[in-house]
């Protein structure tokens, strides 16, 4: 019976060092190995051997946020297990003070990953909490720096400055800053007042601008519009000019062409006749000749055209007599003369 008990403690003395001495290390996370309190090594993902009771895994901390009852805090323990994967660090809203004196609160967001294990467990004794103070401080230098107008439109510059701070700053921590977020900036209610005020008075005054520039192509385009129809109506008026003085031309050769051929052809007929008289034997007098002239008698027609032009007035009292009247008046005037 004592031999039992003895192996059988034997057992369970070997499966409990058989248990302390194997550890098996998940994907993406390490240990730190001390031997006898100096570091020793630091164990890869996978099987690994450590002598029990002489080898211990180097304690840390860790940071966790957690919720209870609707209410977001955070908690920092101590563990055995270093994770490699990248972390975020949501730190809670600071005061900070722009270069104008305004008071704002700061959200931020950090994300890191630590590279070197042996430099994350010895270098620094606090990791959460050194990242987190290291953190509040350079934001605070940094928004110092800046006036509350630049702060607001500034992020991806304050962004881009601060995880070049934080990078450097914690290297030698064996950490790797990879960027830093600021998700809310919120200034002051009376300074929220006033810039709700000048946002609004910037946009009632760019509504301005645009209505005048609106109005003034408004009236640049009607302009041009009017110019461009007066140009159409001069260009129309001056093309009915020339096709009216086309037409009078026109007409005017046509009635040339009309009387020049009436003319013709009382010439023809003219000489028809006097070639008829000539053939029978007797002889054309110079006043048959005058009077079968075709200038001659075209200016007479003329002549009868205005004439009765001239008259043709319903209330018109003036008496019109032909020039060749008077020279029979004259005569007349000669007879009386004789009977006397």
């Amino acid at each position: 019976m004592t031999t039992l008990i003895i192996l059988a403690l034997l057992v369970i003395l070997a499966i409990v060092v058989i248990s302390a001495g194997v550890k098996v290390v998940p994907q993406s996370e390490t240990r730190v190995i001390e031997r006898l309190g100096r570091f020793h090594s630091v164990l890869a993902p996978g099987l690994n051997f450590i002598i029990p009771f002489i080898d211990r895994p180097k304690l840390i901390y860790t940071r966790k946020a957690e919720s209870s009852m609707g209410r977001h805090f955070v908690r920092t323990t101590t563990t055995k297990i270093i994770d490699l994967r990248e972390q975020v660090y949501d730190f809670p809203s600071q005061q900070v003070i722009t270069r104008d004196n305004v008071t704002t609160e700061i959200n931020a967001l950090l994300y890191f990953q630590i590279t070197d294990p042996k430099k994350a467990v010895y270098e620094i004794d606090n990791l959460p909490n050194a990242i987190e103070k290291l953190t509040q401080t350079s934001l605070r230098n940094v928004i110092g720096e800046l006036e509350l107008d630049e702060t607001l439109t500034s992020r991806d510059t304050i962004n881009t400055k601060l995880q070049s701070i934080l990078d450097d700053a914690t290297n030698k921590w064996g950490v790797k800053v990879n960027r830093v977020e600021l998700q809310d900036i919120t200034p002051p209610e009376s300074v929220r007042v006033a810039m709700e005020k000048q946002m609004q008075a910037e946009r009632n005054r760019r509504a301005e601008i645009l209505n005048a520039e609106g109005e003034k192509q408004s009236r640049i385009l009607r302009s041009e519009g009017e110019k461009a129809s007066r140009i159409n109506e001069a260009e129309a008026h001056k093309q009915a000019q020339i096709l009216r003085a086309e037409g009078e031309a026109e007409a005017i050769i046509l009635n040339a062409k009309a009387e020049a051929d009436a003319i013709r052809r009382v010439a023809e007929a003219v000489a028809s006749n006097s070639g008829a008289v000539n053939g029978e034997g007797g002889e054309v007098s110079a006043a048959d000749i005058s009077t079968t002239d075709p200038a001659a008698y075209m200016l007479a027609m003329k002549y009868i055209e205005a004439l009765q032009s001239m008259t043709s007035g319903k209330d018109n009292k003036i008496v019109y007599m032909p020039y060749e009247a008077s020279s029979m008046l004259s005569s007349l005037g000669s007879i009386k003369n004789l009977f006397k």
